[in-house]
Order: structure tokens, then C-alpha cells, then sequence
């Protein structure tokens, strides 16, 4: 084979595996996932509130002591456990891998954590006759709409958590790099952000007036 041809290969594998946006390819594709992701969420929120206002028996059955406090936990979890996120990263870039990896595994605990607590609080729900069809407290829509943002949303931290163990051991065994790590890190970084919006809409708006 000609040096020509070897040189036309190269270059046409360099502009396959290249980005048009001058950043990596599979950054790009994170991307593109996170703004559709980000529509989604911010589709089923809209919905929410839209129906919440034009209900007239919409209840707010949640009280201080457990609910908030336990979605103020949850928070607390997911803030630290992009904190932990992003110490892996800085570790990955500076080529400690064995920290990074540990970092990950701490990372992964916390979604488990809040993940525990999440389906805790449903069991409580389900317990006072709450369901997807059904709620002791008014509209039938309730039960509806907060299983379906609040299970998206732990569908995500779930799919996060498998994410970090296997992209964890993959990168302790060297198939890849802290640049799949540092992609990793901005779902994770987006489920967090989701959460903070999740909360005063599907918590802190249904909580009971206090007399």
C-alpha cells in the first residue's frame, strides 16, 4: 500500500471518529442525550404544574416530619454525591487511578442511599393507600403524577449507579480513560440538577398549611 493511501485511511478515519463542534465526539453525544433528557423533564414538570393548577381538589398531604425532611436528606446525598463525582474526575485527570476508582464506588453508594430512602418513602405512600390511580387525599392525578416524575427521576439515579460501577471497573482494568469518566460525570451532574427542581415542585408545594 502507497503512502498516499495510507495517508488518505488516516485521515478519513480521523474525520469519522472526529467532532464537528471541536470537542469529542462522545462528549457530543452526552450532549445531545442530557438537552433531550433536560426537554423530558421539563416537558413532565410543565404538566405537572399545568394540572396541579387546574385542579381544584389538588391535595397537599405531605407533612414537615418525614416527607420533607427526608427529601432534604436525599438532597443533601446528591449534592455530596456530585462533590464525590468531581473529586473522581480530578483524580482520573491526574492519572491517579485507584483513587478515582474508589471515589466512583463512593459515588455509586450515595445513589444507592438515596435510592433506599426514595423507595422507603413510596412503601410509606403505598402504605396509606397511595398509588398511580389512586390517593386517599383527592385527585387521582396526584398519586399519578408524583410516581411518575419522582420514578423517572430514580430511574435515572438507578441507570447512573450501574454507570458508575461498570465504567469504574472497566477504567481500573484500563479500557478507558478520564475522559469516559469525566463524561459519566456529567450525567450524574444532570440527575442532581434535576433533583433541585423536582423538590419545590413535587414536595414543597404540596406540603400542608401549617395552623
Amino acid at each position: 500500500m502507497s503512502h498516499a493511501n495510507v495517508a488518505v485511511g488516516a485521515h478519513s478515519q480521523e474525520l469519522s471518529e472526529g467532532s464537528p463542534f471541536s470537542i469529542p465526539t462522545k462528549k457530543l453525544v452526552m450532549w445531545l442525550f442530557l438537552i433531550s433528557d433536560a426537554a423530558t423533564f421539563a416537558a413532565c414538570l410543565m404538566a405537572y404544574g399545568f394540572l396541579r393548577n387546574a385542579t381544584p381538589d389538588w391535595p397537599k398531604p405531605f407533612q414537615f416530619l418525614p416527607t420533607v425532611v427526608n427529601a432534604m436528606v436525599m438532597t443533601f446525598i446528591l449534592i455530596t454525591s456530585s462533590l464525590t463525582m468531581l473529586i473522581a474526575i480530578r483524580a482520573a485527570k491526574a492519572g491517579n487511578k485507584s483513587k478515582a476508582f474508589n471515589w466512583m464506588l463512593i459515588t455509586a453508594a450515595g445513589g444507592i442511599v438515596f435510592a433506599i430512602l426514595h423507595i422507603r418513602e413510596w412503601l410509606g405512600m403505598i402504605g396509606e393507600g397511595a398509588t398511580l390511580f389512586h390517593n386517599p387525599w383527592g385527585t387521582a392525578i396526584f398519586g399519578a403524577s408524583f410516581f411518575s416524575i419522582t420514578g423517572l427521576h430514580l430511574l435515572h439515579v438507578t441507570g447512573g449507579v450501574i454507570a458508575l460501577i461498570v465504567v469504574g471497573l472497566r477504567y481500573r482494568g484500563g479500557r478507558y480513560n478520564a475522559d469516559d469518566i469525566e463524561i459519566l460525570g456529567l450525567y450524574w451532574h444532570f440527575v442532581d440538577l434535576v433533583w433541585m427542581f423536582v423538590v419545590p415542585f413535587v414536595y414543597l408545594l404540596n406540603v400542608a398549611p401549617t395552623h
